[in-house]
Parts: structure tokens; sequence; C-alpha cells
């Protein structure tokens, strides 16, 4: 017998691995695993921790407890577990975990003691105890049971939800379910450490309360839990083996007050893996130095701050005095508000050159925050504390020439780490800015390093489209143009006048010419608002040059408003008055930005130059209109605005006016992967959308792909069971957002992705309505793919260029114009039948004509007739079409009605004696319809219960009302339901 994979299934493999990595674990065998540590340690259904088994380890952790007081330190851990919110109540209770419990002790005549009492011994695992089980039952008001519980000490630790892609689910219903669960019974999550979910193929993680795009995945991990072949296991034990859990438990937790609600923060896998090497780098102190190279939008912020708790926690050296040091004021303000905002208390800002001084002589150990330029003045070899520990954010910007060397001489037996996502590799020669050479032992390209390619597959940031828009058709009249410069320029020899051309004609003199900035001006205006405002982004202009900032926002405010158009860069008191109109002050252009991050508030679009390329975090940010020649890091950093996650962006976008992207090897001079990755022609997005579309269909395959009522129901059922319900969900979900990254192109209409897309969105809603009657929150339909879908956007312009799919009066005199009567023929019927093809449900007579020019089309192919009697016959039939159109209305209701009546007229002949009666009952059907027939809610006309209802209405109006039971049967009802629903829907 074969079983199918269920989740009874992964929690037994699950187990088996945490198994394997010292775990003591209980539900192996398939039966529930909880049941054996309740009946062992007398649990009752409302605990969510295993008191007795506290009780036994905090004895034997510490000296002051014992059998005789335990019972009343757990009365008062008992109380700790209560509080009204969850996440007030996670982060009291992590202190406890973590730094022990305050508990009094009566001592005899000396009165009381207190003292703090150890949960768990950080010092030695081995003292520790780690179970994991199944299926975790707890009841409080309502019964949870988690798939796996990890506990340490009795205490649960980590809550594990778990699916089977062999039944239909995945990773998202699994943080879904925990999500429900810290509704339901948040006592459970009060001690948690983080909560996992995984389907059998990928594992993700978030921290107690997390919403659902801060579940991440675990990878790369040290070589003893490496399996490339089952990355779910590798998951699961790199992460979850005891010491690795005790470790993110005890040293990589930070709280953060936040203006929406406060959040737990824990650390990304390549986080943690890189603050490691720096512990481990300080520990051996062999090298005074290490380049931390990771991706745009990883968080380096974070992995500096952990690696500063460690550091100052003892992780590596004793008391050390750490060092964050940034180059720019803004970055200054952004770590010095991060700090204020988290659970970390030593640490303090250098306020000016004197305080700097001050704090290196000192030497305390805390975390000294600074930006490089105070240290212009610091004097050397004052450094009052052997273990200092240097983090440069961005250093290549600040490391060469006299900053860098008054930090090496106010520091000089510091260990110092270089942080970048875009290391500069200029040259080897000494003078020639290399990251590499200054932050990096010889033989060593950098101590740790996360790629583009691996922030892109993790989802951290996404990928980057270029479209090039660098050649423009320049019309100059030579003539004029010679004569007027040697009319200026009259004094100057040949040479001379060569040498100031190439001096001063260069690229950003062309950028700042008039025509091509209102070229320029009226494409982005037109990109803007044709792709990147349907779907609720908003945009960033990149200029070469202060005027040329000016001159490109004068012309965007004029067409777009003063509101939605914002520009900025630095001032001077001596700007002409073209600049002068845009002069902001700091408070002024804070204001600015904050408004930009907000989605329902302007400035839609920002002009800058020199200002936003650094340190600017954005997501809605999806589109850079890049008119600067940028190269290597500062491309990347560009590059970086426009990949920050958001929910229904698919990439970010650069459309080039430069010419930047044409050459990619030479604008990025990085290794292969990161210029691979960094940013990505937008033909590759459209081949996605195609390839993902194709990937959808197929689970439909041997299913009609029409808009009948039949293949709607076959394509529900299909997508209702496993796995085709799983394959379905995840992969319309990524179709959706490839579709809306794409759309509005032509080629979605010229290849029918579109109508495929049409297709597959109809049965999408269906699906929801008979599913769970509501959409899922990452289902939702977005607005602008409903609009493209109702309202066929760009059609008309489309059709212009391709009139053969124009249907009306025009077309067909239009047609007369072609010569050959074979082309002729072709394009007529063509014409027809996908004009005919969406409506054959409406009407009996379409489906009639549409055979007809099936009909018509295989004897005119098979040479039975000629090619003008071909040309004769469709012209007849498509002329007919019209008089269907034109007799049947524009009006739903006139529709159905003639539908109907001409069906009871023309398939029932013989049961009429006039077509009044026909006409009758037809208008009855219709008026009942709408009186009792609920069709105003999206997916009505796929409703099993609406189906009924209108079967129900076509009865009594048929054979009750007008007494023609004898005309009722399957085909008349199958019939009369389809016209009614098709002409209304």
């Amino acid at each position: 017998m074969v079983n199918v994979p269920n989740e009874g299934g992964v929690e037994r493999s699950l187990l088996s691995w945490l198994d394997a990595v010292g775990w003591e674990t209980h539900g192996m065998d398939g039966g529930r695993g909880a049941e054996i540590l309740d009946s062992t340690y007398d649990r009752r259904s409302n605990e969510v921790i295993y008191w007795n088994l506290l009780a036994d380890k905090l004895v034997q952790l510490n000296d002051e407890i014992t059998e005789d007081n335990v019972e009343k330190f757990l009365i008062s851990l008992r109380r700790d577990l209560d509080h009204d919110n969850l996440l007030t109540g996670n982060q009291e209770f992590h202190e406890l975990l973590t730094k022990g419990k305050t508990f009094t002790l009566e001592n005899g005549r000396a009165g009381q003691e207190t003292v703090y009492v150890d949960l768990f011994d950080f010092d030695n695992l081995d003292a520790n105890r780690f179970h994991a089980v199944n299926q975790f039952s707890v009841s409080r008001r309502t019964t949870i049971r988690p798939d796996v519980t990890l506990f340490v000490n009795g205490i649960p630790l980590v809550t594990m939800e778990l699916k089977s892609l062999a039944q239909d689910n995945d990773y998202y219903d699994a943080i879904s379910d925990l999500h429900a669960y810290e509704n339901d019974v948040p006592r459970l999550f009060v001690p948690g450490l983080f909560n996992i979910a995984a389907d059998t193929m990928e594992l993700r993680y978030g921290a107690v309360g997390a919403p659902t795009e801060f579940y991440e995945p675990w990878k790369d991990p040290p070589e003893e839990y490496a399996d490339e072949d089952n990355e779910m296991k590798q998951a699961v034990q790199a992460l979850c083996n005891p010491a690795t859990l005790i470790d993110v438990l005890k040293n990589f937790i930070f709280f953060e007050e936040r203006p929406g609600g406060d959040a737990k923060i824990v650390p990304r896998y390549m986080q943690y893996y890189a603050v490691n090497r720096i512990l481990d780098r300080v520990r051996k102190g062999v090298d005074d130095r290490g380049l931390i190279w990771h991706t745009q939008g990883s968080g380096k912020s974070f992995t500096m701050l952990y690696a500063a708790e460690n550091l100052l926690s003892g992780n590596a050296v004793r008391n050390p005095q750490v060092f964050i040091i940034v180059d720019t004021d803004k970055l200054n303000s952004q770590m010095r508000d991060q700090l204020s905002n988290l659970s970390m208390a030593r640490w303090t800002e250098a306020e000016s050159i004197a305080h700097l001084q001050e704090l290196i002589e000192e030497g305390s150990s805390q975390l000294v925050l600074t930006t490089i330029q105070k240290f212009q003045d610091v004097e050397p070899d004052t450094q009052g504390n052997d273990e200092v520990i240097v983090m440069s954010d961005e250093a290549h910007r600040f490391m060469e020439a006299d900053l860098g060397s008054r930090l090496d001489a106010a520091l000089p037996d510091c260990t110092h780490f270089g942080f970048t996502g875009t290391p500069v590799r200029e040259g080897e020669r000494h003078e020639d800015r290399n990251t590499f050479r200054e932050f990096s032992p010889e033989g060593e390209d950098y101590l740790h390093r996360y790629s583009v390619k691996q922030g892109i597959d993790d989802g951290l940031i996404l990928p980057v489209y270029f479209t090039l828009r660098h050649e423009m058709e320049w019309e100059v009249s030579e003539d004029a143009l010679d004569e007027e410069f040697e009319r200026e320029f009259r004094t100057m020899t040949t040479e001379e006048k060569r040498d100031f051309i190439t001096e001063n004609v260069t690229s950003r003199t062309m950028a700042e010419l008039e025509p091509r900035v209102e070229r320029a001006v009226e494409e982005i205006d037109k990109h803007y608002s044709e792709n990147v405002a349907p779907n609720g982004w908003k945009g960033m202009v990149v200029t070469p040059s202060r005027r040329s900032a000016a001159m490109y926002g004068e012309r965007l405010q004029k067409r777009r408003s003063e509101d939605a158009v914002e520009v900025l860069y630095t001032s001077t008191k001596d700007d002409p008055d073209l600049i002068q109109q845009f002069h902001t002050d700091p408070e002024e252009r804070d204001s600015i930005v904050k408004r930009f991050k907000e989605p329902d508030e302007n400035p839609s679009l920002l002009v800058v130059h020199n200002m936003l390329l650094t340190g600017f975090d954005a997501p809605i940010l999806k589109t850079m209109y890049l008119d600067r020649n940028l190269k290597n890091h500062n491309l990347m950093q560009a590059i970086a605005r426009t990949n920050r996650p958001a929910e229904g962006k698919e990439n970010g976008e650069i459309v080039d006016f430069q010419g930047v992207f044409e050459n990619i090897d030479e604008a990025l001079d990085y290794d292969a992967e990161t210029k691979a990755y960094a940013a990505r022609d937008k033909e590759e997005l459209f081949t996605d959308l195609k390839a993902q579309l194709e990937t959808v269909m197929e689970i439909f395959e041997g299913i009609d792909k029409d808009d009948s009522q039949e293949a709607a129901n076959a394509a529900v059922s299909r997508i209702s069971k496993h796995p085709e319900r799983r394959e379905f969900k995840q992969g319309y979900r990524r179709l959706q957002n490839l579709y809306e990254a794409v759309a509005p192109d032509r080629r979605l209409i010229e290849e029918g992705i579109q109508d495929k897309y049409k297709w597959v969105n109809r049965i999408q809603v269906a699906f929801q309505r008979t599913t769970s009657g509501k959409e899922a929150p990452e289902d939702d339909m977005r607005e602008k793919t409903r609009k493209i879908l109702n309202e066929n956007v760009d059609v008309g312009e489309i059709r212009d260029d391709f009139p053969t799919y124009k249907l009306g009066e025009e077309y067909l005199e239009d047609v007369e114009g072609l010569d050959n009567p074979g082309v002729k023929a072709s394009q007529i019927a063509h014409a027809t039948q996908d004009h005919l093809h969406p409506r054959t449900g409406q009407n009996p007579r379409y489906k009639r004509l549409s055979e007809r020019v099936t009909e018509i089309v295989e004897r005119w192919q098979g040479g039975e007739v000629s090619d003008p009697e071909a040309v004769e016959a469709l012209k007849s039939v498509e002329k007919e079409v019209l008089d269907v159109e034109q007799e049947a209305g524009d009006d739903s209701a006139e529709r159905a009605r003639f539908a109907i009546q001409t069906h009871l007229i023309e398939e029932l002949d013989e049961e009429f004696e006039s077509s009044e009666t026909a006409r009758q009952i037809a208008t009855t059907i219709v008026e009942t319809f709408e009186n009792q027939v609920d069709c105003t809610y999206p997916g009505w006309e796929t409703n099993k219960a609406t189906e009924q209802d209108i079967e129900r209405v076509i009865l009594d109006v048929v054979a009750v009302e007008y007494k023609r039971a004898d005309l009722i049967d399957d085909t008349l009802v199958d019939a009369v339901r389809d016209y009614l629903i098709n002409n209304y829907a």
C-alpha cells in the first residue's frame, strides 16, 4: 500500500532531524508525543509549561532554590504569563529567561534576601533538558494543537506548524495557523522565542507576533549541518540545534518601539553567521580587520548592532569599547533613532569632536556612535582601552586620505571591520580606493558575504529591470551651428576651439539642453502614467546637475501639478532664479521624504541631484528615471533604492536615459554573479510571465478555456483538490504579481496572454467564491488588475495598430481595399470569429453564426469554394452578426430577453402558435430574475447557489406561471440559465 504524504509524516521526519542534534523527542512512532510528557510531569491541559519538570531543573541549577521553596517561586512565575498584550509579555518573559528572575528568600534571623534565579544554564548546555514533542494540546477558552513544540526545561520556546504539499497547503497556510494560535491562546507564546512554518519543501521562521512578510528562510549553515539534498532538514538542524537556539535566545534578540506597534527582532541567518565570524576573529586576535560584504537591503545596521551587543556582553573579549562610524549626519540620526528604540542599554553618541576625544580617552566599555568627520581634530595616541572594536558603515566612502588616517591615528590598536554592500576596487595603487585592500587581510577577500542573488532568492530584495531610453533623434542645423560658433569664438585658434569643446560640451551639457529635457520629460510622464502610477508606486528622477534637476522639476510640475513633484538638491545663496525656486531647508526635505514614503500622500515623483542615492529606504519607490552617468558602487547604491520589497511589488525598474546599462560590464566592475543579479533586462520579466502563465494553464489541461459554465465548474473542481489546489494558489499568486509588473504592454494582447490571464482570473474569482466565500489576504484582487481586465487597457490604441481586430461597418468598407481575396477572406473570418467567440453564450444565433463561419472556412480551405466566394459568404455572415447585435440592443435585460425569446421560437418552433407567447415568457423570466437573484457581488455567475436560484426562476415562470411544464427539460433550463448569466455577467 502506498501512503499519501501527510502532515504526520512531516512531523515524524522533523522529529527525527531534531533527535539527531540532541533533542529528546517524542512522537516519532506516529503517536502524540506530548501525551508522554503530559503523563510524566502531570500537566493539566490548560497549562503551557511543564511545571514539575521546571521545578526539578530549578532546584538543580540554583543553590538557593530547594524542594521547600520552589513551589512559591513557581507561583510567582505563573503570574508572569498573565498579560493583556502578547508582545509586552514576551519581552518581559525574555528578560526572565536570559537574566533570571528575582526571588525573595526567608533567611531566618537574617530576615529576607533577594536572589536571581536562573531558568536556564547558558554556560553548560548539557545541564538543561531539551524536549521536542508533537501534538502539544492547550485548552484555554479554545483548544489549539501545534504540530511540534520545542521545550527547554519544560518552557515552550519554539512552536512549529507544518503543512504537507501533497495535501494542497504550504507554509503560508502554516503562518496563518500560527497567527490564529497567537490570538486564541497567547499564553503559549509569552515565553516563545520564535515560530516556524514549514511545508516539506520550505521553512520560514518568524518572531512571536511577526506578520507574514517577516517570516524568513534560514540558509547557508556551517558545514556540520549542510545538506544540499534536503534544505528542510538543513534549516531545521542549523537553526534549532540546542547550541544555536540558546545562542539566539541569549544574544540575538531585540525589542523595538515602533509607531504602529512594538516588534520583536530576531536575526536573519546572514546576520547571525556574520556576527559569529566577527566574534571569532576578535577572540583569536590574529587579524585586526575584516570586510562584511552584505548587499543593500539585507539589514547591515542590525548586523552591526548584534555584533555590538555580543561584544559588550563579553562574548569575545572582557570589556571592549565599540565604535559604530557613519559618514553623514543623516545616517547618524537614523542609527541614533534606531538605538533609542531598541532594548539596548550601553551606548552613547559623540556629540562633538571634544566629546569624542573624551570618550576615546576614557575607554569605557560601551557602544559609541559617531560620524567620521568628528575624528578630524582628535588627538592621536589617546586610546584609553586596549580592546577597541570599530565598525565602519559604507567605509569605502571615507577611508581614503585624511579622515581614514585620522581614525587610524586616534585608535591605533583597534580591530576594524568594514561593512558595505558596494565595495570599491578602483585599482591596486596606494592612491586608488580599494575596499578589499583596506579591510581584508592578505589572502582573504571578505570575512562574510551575502550577495545580491541571495537577497533576491530570499525575498529580502527584488530584482531590478532596466529599460534603455538613451537613443534620441537629434535634428541639428549644422551650418547655422558652425556659423554661430565661429561668430562667438572667432578669436580662438582651431586647437583652442577643439580643446574648449572637449572640456565643456559634456553629457551634463547635453542633459541641460531644453529640447532634450522636453523630450525626456514627455517620456517620463508617459511612462509613469502608464506603468507606475496605476500600481500605486512612485518614481524618482536622478539628474546630473542642479540646473537639469530644476529644468525637469519645472516641466514635470506643469504636467503633473506642483504637489505631485518635488525637487531636492543642496542650495547656495548665489544660485540663479531657476535653481532658487526649488530651495529647501533640512526640515522641509525631511517632510518631503516622509510624505514620499506614504502611499496616499504627495509627492509621487522626486527629482534629485546628489541626494537620496544612499541610505534611502522607500519600498514604495518602484521606478528610477536615470539621467546621470553612474558606475560601480554609486550605480549599485542607486539600483538598491528601487529593490525594496512591498506587497504586490514584483521588481524594481530603472529607465535609463544615459545608456549606463548599454554595457553592464563596464558600468559594474564586480564579479559575474553581482552583475547578473543587480539589474536585468526587462525582457526577462516578460519571459518569466509567459513561463508562469503556461505553468498555471497546465493545471487545467484537458479543460476547455472558454467562458462556459461547464469549463468554470470543471476548473474549480480540479483546483478544489490536492495537489492542484496548492499549485494553483502558489502559481496564481506569482502570476498576478508578474502580470501587474509587465502591464500595460501591447504584447499581452498580441500574443494572447491577456485572454489567457483573463480566463485564469475568472477561475480564481469562482474558486474563491465556491471554496471560502471570501478572499484570502494574499490573494486580494489588486486594483490595477481589475482595471486592466474590466476596461481592456490600451485596447483602443492596439486596435488602431491592428485593424484586423476592429469590427463594424467601417471595417467592412476598409477591407474592400485589399487586392488579394484570399487575404480578405482570412481577415474577415478572423475578425468575425474574434467578435463572435465571447458572445456565443449570449444568444443562440451567435452560436449558429459561429458554426457557419467555421463551415465556410473549412470548405474554403478544403478547396470547395473559391477565394471570392468565401469572401462573399463571410461578409454575409458578418452582416448578420451586426444585425443580431443591433436587434439585441445594449441593455443586459434586453439582450437576455431577446436571447430567450429567440431560443423559444427558433429551437422550439412547433411549441408556439405565435411568437408573442414566447416574448411574454422571456420577458417574465428576465423580470423575475432581476427581482429574485442577487448578481451584484463579484463571482456571482459561478456560485452554485446562484445557479440554483436561476433554475428555480425558470421552473416557476415556465411550469407554474405559464403552465408549460411540457417545455421543461435539461436542455432548456441550461440554455436559459446561461443566457441570463452571460448577458448579465
